[in-house]
């Protein structure tokens, strides 16, 4: 058992390495760079239409490449409760923690062998590789109360992400200069894999960083059958109170509505620009750069609107603006129509996943003792609203051959949403 100090920058810069060094996976990978070189080298792979085999299946491959996003955050959403409980209760973050980085990052260099053909291969290296993203944040973030005071929470919490950020948006960098000096497509198509590579090489050795400072406070105990239980137990107490808190289950029923297709947009919308507008990966690497930096006006603004009229007014007109961007994105015809609702996506992306966070925040009782428990139930929502998200934005498109509709199907998400959040009551302070 390690003894930390509390508060101690060193400490607390070592934590945050951890957000520089798997943050690019997010970003670079999962929200860039990987499903753009999926879509190309697929089609390349099995002309004219991209329409894969994988595993006895004969299947389109953006529709693929959806379910295996909805796929890879089933299982995380499977094992989050006994992740919990495993940080909660053993004494052994950073053990688990480490595991689950290497595994990540050996899995995210492991692309660089995906070639178009053995599409088995892309799909586990990417499902893995997201498991490996998620599973470490669930120990990174528990991590926190241990580290620092409950007066340090938000300012180091807000560190960690400008870490991620930072991080991130310079491998971004990095990678598109050795992409954009490719002299052709083709070329640029290999440089592309190279960058798998480099996110995998970036995770596992500026995560060491943080191993090498951040230890664990607690004795260290044996993962046994009790304590993956815990996670699983707590979630049902949640659960069972969550019964006598009906305003605060409509803004979870909201939130789960609209995060579906938040989240699934995010995610998926580098897939339907090169599949429906024929954007490159430069262009789009680009227009990523660009979305990241509108969404920090776009969250400083949103933060400024609730300030004004209150979180309840603040996410309406955020899923408002969702709501048009979808109906947008169903009938936009040229790459700078899409860059315009880059823009505006960017404007409302970071605003409605803090204030959401803020919004529950409130909601939840004052002074439980558990407050890690309603938010690892967050969490899990927020894992399965992916999951149904991706699903239906590839089931939609199987069905009716056009990414367009499915786009337009994420606007019922917010539709939906905001009706529910129209029948609940926020309170307008910080607190109750």
């Amino acid at each position: 058992m390690a003894t930390i100090t509390l508060n101690d920058k060193k400490t607390i810069n070592a934590w945050c390495m951890y957000d520089w060094a798997n943050s690019a996976y997010s970003l670079v990978i999962s929200s860039t760079l990987f499903p753009v070189y999926y879509e190309e080298a697929t089609k390349i792979a099995f002309p004219p239409d991209g329409m894969v085999d994988f595993l006895g299946f004969h299947i389109k491959n953006t529709v693929l490449y959806s379910y295996a996003l909805s796929f890879a955050y089933l299982l995380i959403a499977i094992s989050l409760p006994f992740l919990s409980g495993i940080a909660d209760y053993t004494g052994r973050k950073s053990y688990f923690m480490r595991i689950f980085s290497t595994m990540g990052g050996i899995a995210c260099a492991c692309m660089i062998f995906f070639n178009g053909y053995n599409v088995e291969l892309g799909i586990a290296t990417f499902v893995v590789a997201t498991m490996g993203y998620a599973g470490g944040l669930v120990f990174y973030n528990a991590f926190l109360p241990e580290i620092v005071t409950q007066d340090k929470f938000d300012s180091t919490s807000a560190r960690g992400f400008s870490f991620g950020y930072v991080g991130s948006i310079l491998l971004l960098v990095i990678n598109l200069a050795i992409i954009q000096a490719q002299p052709t497509g083709e070329a640029k198509l290999e440089a592309t894999k190279w960058s798998f590579l480099m996110v995998g090489i970036w995770w596992i050795v500026f995560s060491m960083v943080t191993f090498r400072f951040v230890k664990d406070a607690t004795e260290k105990q044996k993962v046994t059958s009790q304590i993956l239980t815990k996670g699983i137990d707590e979630l049902k107490g949640v659960w069972a109170q969550l019964q006598n808190l009906p305003n605060t289950k409509r803004f979870l029923t909201a939130f789960f509505l609209y995060d579906a297709g938040v989240q699934t947009a995010m995610f998926l919308a580098p897939l339907f620009a090169k599949n429906v507008l024929n954007m490159d990966g430069g262009q789009l690497i680009i227009t990523v750069l660009i979305l990241q930096v509108v969404a920090i006006l776009g969250s400083y603004l949103a933060a400024k609107l609730s300030e004004w009229k209150g979180n309840k007014v603040a996410i309406m007109v955020l899923l408002v603006i969702w709501t048009v961007n979808c109906f947008l994105a169903y009938a936009i015809q040229t790459q700078e129509q899409f860059y315009f609702v880059a823009a505006c996506i960017g404007m409302v992306m970071g605003g409605i996943q803090s204030l959401s966070r803020a919004t529950y925040a409130k909601l939840i009782p004052e002074n439980t003792p558990n407050t890690a428990s309603f938010f690892s139930f967050f969490d899990l929502l927020d894992k399965v609203a992916l999951v149904l998200g991706a699903f239906l934005f590839g089931y939609i498109e199987l069905i009716t051959g056009s990414m367009r509709n499915s786009i337009l199907a994420l606007g019922v998400f917010f539709v939906a949403g905001a009706i529910v959040m129209l029948r609940t009551k926020v309170p307008f302070s910080s607190r109750r």
